[in-house]
């Protein structure tokens, strides 16, 4: 319906005089214009708020005198009713008789209020005039005359009201009873309220008390609960520490779905950065209390329960503080450069050499030295790692021994000689990996007495359990002893005050020595996991620390059933409970000691004073960088994170401190260094520091000549002024070096420019052609280069807050939690705030595409781009459009060129594609900025737009600075987005290893997969980002909103960032689950990605199983360096398959199984012919033997399909010589001429290959076996990948 004039007028804002009215003159016109936009005075005159304030004021003062009347007649009533009790009299009145209940009503309500005191007045008239007296002559009172003149006199309308008497207000009160129950009244209603009303008040009032009654006993429980935590003198516990379990709660919790677990807390968390900050008993429940105030019965229990895991977890962690600072003291004393470093090959030896000499016992504390984690994975011989012939003769004495222990499993287990875990790499008799094998093979046989033994042993060593005295432990090990020797133990009492005395006795006899062993490690493991803190740690004196022979000739002497725990009485004296002082002084042992050992910063001060222009941009540039915290893995030193790590994984968690004390004993007194290997070690430190100094002299130099921030310098411009240095007389050393630096970096031929590590390549190759030293030459060239620029204030202020948006963006790719969406964001919030700031305040707008294969519409071209972001006011029109070939535009023609392309005036070009086709023609004015976005060998792989068609200023051309600028943000662009991707590939790269992992390693219960994420900057610590999570069945849940741990939010699961400082595999438990936690490192060493692995109540894993976590950590690693040095400019990744030739489909799923395939492709090769003898000896051989040598056969040859060469075993094992093992070693599975039936074959060798293999003791068939799977996986990724689209 249309609008009337008058209407839409109003509607537009506008003041047009009414149809019909009178005319006014222009002067009325704008005088009553003026007085409609002022304000009317009689509306706003001030004495108005005046008059509202006073009388708002005295309503208030009358409405409170009104209630202190009620209150004060109630008072009065009330006292009446106490001094003079209703007449209950009265309530005959009252009846059910529906029938006469209006007269009643009625009566009492009309009636008899006035009647019944003139009643009584006429009574009291008639018995003070004597009427009645029988012997008096009649009177003139009459009664009726007097009870109506009362009547009259007292009219409810009329007459004063009398004061009620007792049976007055016992009547009033049966009226409004009456009243009641009349339906349909008033007071029907207002009865029923105020029922309603009471029966609530009194439901609220037993729910308070309810509530208090259950907050009471939850409180009671949290006092309790208070006391099972370690406090220190004071008898606090840290706030950070109540928190951390609070937060920690949250991934305990099974009942509560996953998206609604954050919503737990009514409250939000608090973060407590220190441990100073502490509560008693009572702030202890009111601050738990305040968190879980709203929770379910279920969940305070398990609350509870979740808190008890958490204070064991923080007594362990007390205990181990104390060895870990031992340990510090121990690297600190034997550090003698103080150069921070110790050498790892020396102290491994000398880790060995004590193992070697320790007692059987004690050995099963210790983690074998010779053994992952101790070694690293790369060090471990591929024969060791996969098995081959090497493998044949341990499995037969495996099973060897294993016949013999089943006949005389009583008698061997107390005289045990197994020393570890496996064997050692020379092979030394007594082999430890067959007792462990033994030891597990036995533990899955569930009628045996080792199988139940070492079941209450597990049940034992759970974390925690230890510290608790309680009647529960005690029952279990009564049942424990009942369960092994029968009813002949039931006279063995196990109380805290006569263990000792069973232990003698038990151990006494020989029968009963599975027993000894159950009682002996309860009190041994509670006396392990008693806090022992204080001064007497700090000092140690001679006689308690020196490793003394004589002792160890009398250890053995007493036989193997005295276990390393059972020390004498003056050393375990020493683990007495005493108060703990208060702090952790190692859990932050990379912060506490992150400068030491560190002499760049004194060397620096001395030698910055000759580059005075270069110094403020080298403290910003050490300002932006990361923290230092994470420590690189060198294989040939350790520092004292990784020393400490080493130490702490090689003492394990069951071991006595006396026993840890004569370990820093005797590494205190075996580790010795020679002067020669002090001079070289502070020869290499001091090159370690110079090399720092370099990087960064040189990189601040990079900065001053590029002002504008582009990331590049042009190699002929750098060239042309070096060749002026010494007036030319180095060119011949300049031609050199620039071929070397050709050969180094190929794509220089092509684009000719320098990145920053280019950049210093190349003056490190010219300094390196000079004559003299090296250093001196650096700095003379450095002081020649910073002379030859110049730059104005203005130009530096510049280029300073232009660096800090390009480190916004590469920040946004590191801390985004691998979400290319944050990158886009700081792009386009650079090149805004660069418009704004250094470009005369433009109204740009910006988009990136990115090339992909065109398999849309392959007949307009080979590749398109695809638009993936842009500004917010353009996305309606360019967001997830689709760039042809055969489209208008300039965006392909930068692609081919590699080189931006500005258009200063759009309009006049004729080649442009407008998105916006509502933009009118004469609208489309501006310049066009199209810069190509390249990778790290100048690849092209998509465009970076920018124009300023929003602005419709005249002056909207881009200058020189600012397209140098936007080239600086395409590469911090570029940068950032391989980051992510790259990330992105360890992720899927991470997926395909857990598939391979599951089915072999079923005793892991969940694995988590982190990555690490840097601070802000130097002072900031980093973070690690929950990626994937994966349960007991192997399914894996990638996070779309991954969670942030902080260190400071997370004590209580500080083993993860323990990992990360130290780059070191970490055993623990937490919460009574044990976790193998181990990093993934980049290529410098440090941590990027953490593997958290649990492996539930069990203390470790099976020995095969073991072996298999092993190899997949091993692929990993390898898998991640591989993918991070596809991102790297300095080296070309290597192609080993050919399918990885071909862009689509070198992903990072392939890469896991490449290098299995290597490692398998080298151990097969050390095969022969005789190695197949045991396999070709079987005239019928096992199916699972048939059958995968049919499928290698079929792999290597697939038209023996169904012929003789395969199905007839006499033919099969003719084919098992040196050529099959070269057919074997050359075979490629994703080549384009191999055919694959994946499934078919798959198929045939699918079951219990490895366990058979296993229990058999095929070694070859076993290498064979991986083989075969390594290639069928190889084979079904690369099918995959050739339909998936891919950017270029």
């Amino acid at each position: 319906m249309a609008a009337r004039p008058e209407e839409a007028a109003q509607t537009a804002g506008l003041n047009h005089p009414k149809l019909g009215g009178k005319s006014m003159t222009a002067t009325e016109m704008k005088r009553k214009q003026r007085k409609d936009k002022l304000p009317c005075d009689s509306n706003y005159a001030p004495w108005k708020d005046c008059f509202y304030e006073k009388v708002q004021q005295r309503c208030l003062s009358l409405q409170e005198t009104k209630v202190k009347m009620i209150h004060a007649q109630k008072v009065k009533e009330e006292n009446v009713k106490k001094r003079e009790p209703c007449d209950w009299l009265s309530k005959e009145w009252f009846s059910e008789d529906r029938e006469s209940l209006d007269t009643r009503i009625y009566l009492l309500d009309k009636l008899l209020p006035t009647l019944i005191p003139g009643v009584e007045n006429l009574l009291m008239e008639v018995e003070r005039k004597n009427v009645l007296a029988p012997d008096k002559e009649p009177t003139k009172f009459n009664p009726i005359n007097f009870l109506g003149e009362y009547l009259m006199r007292h009219h409810p309308q009329y007459g004063i009201s009398i004061k009620p008497g007792p049976y007055l207000r016992g009547m009033k009160m049966v009226l409004e009873q009456l009243k009641a129950e009349v339906p349909g009244t008033a007071s029907e209603r207002l009865a029923k309220l105020k029922s309603e009303a009471k029966n609530k008040r009194k439901e609220r009032e037993q729910v308070e008390i309810m509530k208090s009654q259950v907050k009471k006993m939850r409180k009671e429980a949290l006092a309790i609960q208070f006391r099972e935590w370690t406090m220190d003198v004071s008898g606090r516990i840290p706030v950070a520490l109540v928190q951390s379990a609070l937060r920690s709660f949250l991934d305990v919790i099974a009942s509560i779905p996953r998206d609604v677990r954050k919503a737990v807390y009514d409250k939000k968390l608090e973060t407590v950065n220190t441990l100073e900050k502490k509560v008693n008993v009572d702030e202890f429940t009111e601050y738990v209390h305040f968190y879980t105030e709203r929770f379910s019965n279920d969940n305070f229990q398990e609350i509870l329960k979740h808190f008890r895991q958490c204070a064991d977890d923080f007594r362990e962690a007390i205990r181990r503080d104390t060895w870990r600072r031992m340990f510090a003291d121990l690297f600190l004393d034997r550090d003698y450069g103080k150069v921070g470093l110790l050498d790892r090959q020396k102290i491994l030896a000398l880790l060995v050499d004590f193992y070697d000499k320790s007692l059987v016992a004690a050995k099963r504390g210790f983690c074998n030295p010779r053994q992952w984690p101790i070694i690293e994975l790369q060090e471990i011989e591929l024969a060791d790692l996969w098995g081959g012939l090497d493998d044949q003769e341990d499995i037969n004495t495996e099973r060897q021994t294993g016949s013999a222990s089943a006949d005389g499993q009583k008698e061997d287990f107390p005289g045990s000689a197994s020393p570890g875990y496996s064997l050692g790499r020379d092979g030394e008799p007594g082999s430890e990996k067959q007792v462990e094998e033994e030891e597990f093979r036995l533990g899955r046989e569930p009628d045996t007495e080792t199988n139940r033994e070492e079941d209450y042993r597990m049940l034992d060593r759970e974390p925690g359990s230890e510290g608790q005295v309680s009647q529960e432990g005690d029952n279990l090990i009564a049942e424990a002893i009942n369960t092994i020797s029968g009813p002949a133990s039931e006279a063995v009492t196990v109380t805290s005050e006569n263990r000792a005395l069973a232990d003698m006795d038990i151990i006494a006899s020989e029968k009963d020595a599975l027993v000894a062993e159950v009682v002996r490690e309860t009190p041994a493991r509670k006396e392990s996991f008693s806090t022992q803190h204080g001064s007497q740690f700090d000092q140690q004196t001679s006689s308690e620390t020196r490793w003394q022979d004589e002792d160890l000739v009398q250890d053995q002497d007493k036989g193997p059933a005295h276990s390393d725990r059972q020390d004498s009485p003056a050393e375990a004296s020493q683990e007495c409970e005493v108060p703990w002082s208060g702090d952790l002084l190692t859990s932050d042992l990379s912060f506490r000691y992150s400068s030491y050992g560190e002499k760049i910063s004194e060397d620096w001060k001395c030698d910055n004073t000759k580059f005075p222009d270069l110094r403020p941009i080298m403290a910003e540039i050490q300002n932006r960088g990361a923290s230092c915290t994470r420590s690189a893995f060198d294989k040939s030193c350790l520092n004292l994170p990784q020393f400490v790590q080493l130490m702490e994984i090689f003492v394990g968690e069951d071991i006595s401190l006396p026993t840890v004390k004569r370990l820093i004993a005797f590494i205190k007194k075996e580790y010795k260094q020679t002067e020669e290997e002090k001079m070289k070690q502070l020869k290499k430190i001091h090159r370690i520091s110079r090399l720092a100094q370099r990087k960064l002299l040189l990189e601040a130099l990079f900065e001053k000549w590029d002002n504008n921030a582009s990331g590049f310098l042009d190699l002929e411009e750098v060239d042309a002024v070096l060749s002026t240095f010494k007036e030319g007389m180095e060119k011949e050393a300049l031609r050199k070096a620039k071929q070397h630096l050709c050969s180094r970096y190929p794509q220089l031929s092509r684009v000719r420019k320098l990145s920053p590590k280019a950049f210093q390549t190349f003056l490190e190759l010219v300094a390196s052609e000079f004559t003299g030293n090296e250093d001196e030459a650096i700095d003379n060239l450095v002081e020649f280069l910073t002379t030859s620029v110049e730059r104005s204030g203005t130009e530096c202020l510049r280029s300073l807050t232009r660096r800090k948006w390009l480190h916004n963006i590469q920040q946004a790719a590191e801390t985004s939690g691998v979400s290319v969406e944050a990158v886009y964001k700081a792009v386009f919030k650079a090149l805004s705030q660069d418009a704004e700031a250094h470009g005369d305040n433009k109204k740009i707008s910006a988009y990136i595409a990115l090339l992909e294969e065109n398999q849309l519409s392959p007949e307009r071209g080979q590749i398109l781009l695809r638009y993936v972001a842009c500004t917010a006011d353009d996305a309606p029109y360019v967001l997830n459009k689709i760039l042809y070939r055969d489209m208008k535009g300039v965006s392909f023609t930068a692609v081919e060129e590699g080189k931006p392309i500005h258009v200063p005036r759009v309009q006049l070009h004729g080649n442009i594609h407008f998105w916006n086709y509502d933009r009118p023609v004469e609208e489309r004015k501006g310049s066009l900025l199209v810069l190509p976005l390249h990778d790290a060998r100048w690849r092209v792989f998509g465009i970076l737009g920018v124009d300023t068609l929003r602005d419709q200023c005249e002056k909207t051309i881009f200058l020189t600075h600012e397209i140098s600028f936007y080239q600086g943000v395409s590469h911090a662009f570029s940068k950032a987005y391989h980051h992510i991707h790259t990330l992105k590939s360890v992720l899927q790269m991470t997926v395909t290893a857990l598939d391979w992992l599951y089915p072999r390693v079923p005793s892991i219960h969940t694995v988590t997969t982190y990555l690490v994420e840097p601070g802000k900057d130097k002072t900031c610590d980093y973070a690690l980002r929950k990626m994937i999570t994966t349960d007991n069945t192997g399914q894996k849940e990638i996070h779309n909103s991954p969670e942030l741990l902080l260190r400071k939010e997370n004590l209580l699961r500080d083993y993860l960032f323990k990992c990360a400082d130290s780059s070191a595999v970490i055993h623990t438990s937490v919460c009574r689950e044990y976790h193998i936690t181990v990093p993934l490192r980049d290529l410098s060493g440090r941590v990027f990605g953490i593997f958290d692995i649990s492996i539930g109540h069990h203390q470790k894993l099976p020995p095969h199983e073991h072996k298999d976590l092993q190899k997949m950590l091993k692929m990993a690693q390898a898998a991640c360096s591989e993918i991070l040095k596809m991102s790297s400019e300095e080296t070309e990744p290597t192609d080993v398959l050919e399918a990885e030739h071909v862009a689509n489909t070198r992903h990072a799923g392939i890469l896991f199984h490449r290098f299995m395939l290597q490692d398998l492709r080298e151990c097969v090769q050390k095969l022969d012919a005789e190695s197949f003898s045991e396999i070709k000896s079987y005239v019928e051989p096992p199916a699972l033997v048939h059958n995968l040598v049919k499928v290698v056969l079929l792999l290597l040859h697939p038209n023996w399909k169904g012929s003789e060469e395969t199905e007839n075993w006499s033919q099969c094992k003719l084919k098992l010589d040196d050529n099959l093992i070269q057919e074997i070693y050359c075979f490629d599975p994703t080549a384009a001429s191999v055919q694959v039936q994946a499934e078919l074959l798959l198929g045939c060798i699918t079951g219990e290959h490895g366990a058979e293999t296993r229990r058999q003791g095929w070694g070859p068939t076993r290498l064979l076996g991986h083989w075969v799977h390594s290639c069928l996986a190889l084979a079904q990724g690369t099918s995959s990948s050739h339909g998936k689209k891919a950017p270029i």
